[in-house]
């Protein structure tokens, strides 16, 4: 996510907390809370998908997703 996009929730959050929002300025906070929420679970995913474990042998694996997770 660009710096701006992050820039532009927190000055929402600041308006909030002082003046208060419009109904445009709530709707746009929320796409962006929506869109950084995703950003934040593509980047773990990512991070996870190149982690490995190693076991007491020294054999390393890939983690694998549980069966069943409520994770898509």
């Amino acid at each position: 996510m660009k710096q701006e996009r992050i820039d532009r929730i927190n000055e929402l959050a600041r308006k909030a907390k002082s003046v208060g929002l419009t109904p445009e300025e709530v709707q746009e906070r929320a796409e962006l809370r929506r869109e950084y929420i995703e950003a934040v679970k593509a980047s773990l995913r990512a991070q996870l998908d190149n982690t490995y474990l190693v076991d007491e042998h020294g054999n390393k694996r890939p983690l694998r997703r549980r069966e069943g997770g409520d994770c898509p």
